[in-house]
């Protein structure tokens, strides 16, 4: 005869308390015996470049490191935005005030509106003055 056990009833089972995650890594290659290794990051050396507080490494000449050297400077910024029926392409001008890895945000000096630019749309920005401007170094 069947029996029914305390754990096929239909009520509500307690919560099991959450374990911490352990961290992820790919499974190992069978066929090669390969086995993950952990990220770790690199540490600065000598022929990387040295870096100071304030101050980017010499060999990174990102579009963003050379506009974090320029803050301040007054930019035209040229974008071009796909499958816009209003406007395919706009021009920015203005202040630059910050630059990430994914975006720009400059202020207009007339009126002192922010604009917030994603680099995903940006073709090419012109100053009117010099550039500051820290050449890559070629590796040793």
């Amino acid at each position: 005869m069947f029996s029914a056990s305390k754990y096929d009833q239909t009520y509500p089972q307690p919560m099991m308390p959450m374990q911490p995650m352990q961290p992820m890594y790919p499974y190992p290659d069978q066929s090669y015996g390969i086995q993950p290794q952990p990220m770790v990051p690199t540490p600065t050396t000598p022929e990387r470049g040295i870096e100071v507080p304030g101050q980017l490494p010499v060999e990174q000449s990102y579009i963003e490191n050379i506009l974090r050297l320029n803050l301040g400077k007054v930019a035209t910024i040229y974008m071009t935005f796909e499958n816009n029926k209003e406007w395919n392409a706009k021009v920015f001008r203005g202040r630059l005030e910050a630059a990430g890895r994914d975006h720009i945000i400059i202020s207009d000096p007339e009126t002192g509106k922010r604009y917030l630019l994603l680099m995903v749309n940006l073709d090419y920005i012109s100053f009117d003055e010099q550039l500051n401007y820290v050449p890559p170094t070629a590796p040793r």
